[in-house]
């Protein structure tokens, strides 16, 4: 719900931190095993970035960074249509998800082949908290 007098009201776009040279392997995980659509990105910008992939109406964007450190904590939440299929693809894949029952269920985290903390919530029950 939007307030009445809100200024910002939505998100475009999240940007991750990536190590520099990667973007075959983060094409690999986010395209490859995730399944997001890669998006083109601007001539402007295209010397910034590595990747940039769309779910839905939101993108993330992924930026190089030379002193990189992975988000230990800090992370987006993507919504998922089937939860236990996309863990069973992200395992199949090579990839430990990590289910955090304080926050309840529905929901997991991953590490990205970085170490970037990335979590899963099943649509259908959006709407608590995480953490």
């Amino acid at each position: 719900m939007i307030a009445a007098d809100a200024i910002v009201v939505g998100i475009d776009h999240v940007q991750l931190a990536v190590p520099v040279g990667v973007e075959e392997v983060c094409r690999d995980f986010y395209v490859g095993v995730l399944g997001f659509a890669e998006i083109a990105r601007p001539v402007r910008g295209a010397g910034r970035s590595v990747l940039w992939v769309a779910a839905g109406g939101q993108q993330v964007h992924f930026r190089p960074d030379p002193d990189f450190r992975p988000a230990r904590f800090a992370h987006p939440g993507f919504l998922v249509a089937d939860l236990a299929a996309l863990a069973a693809r992200l395992e199949a894949a090579g990839y430990r998800t990590a289910t955090d029952q304080a926050v309840g269920p529905g929901r997991f985290h991953v590490r990205d082949p970085f170490g970037n903390r990335l979590e899963f919530i099943e649509a259908s029950s959006a709407g608590g908290a995480s953490a």
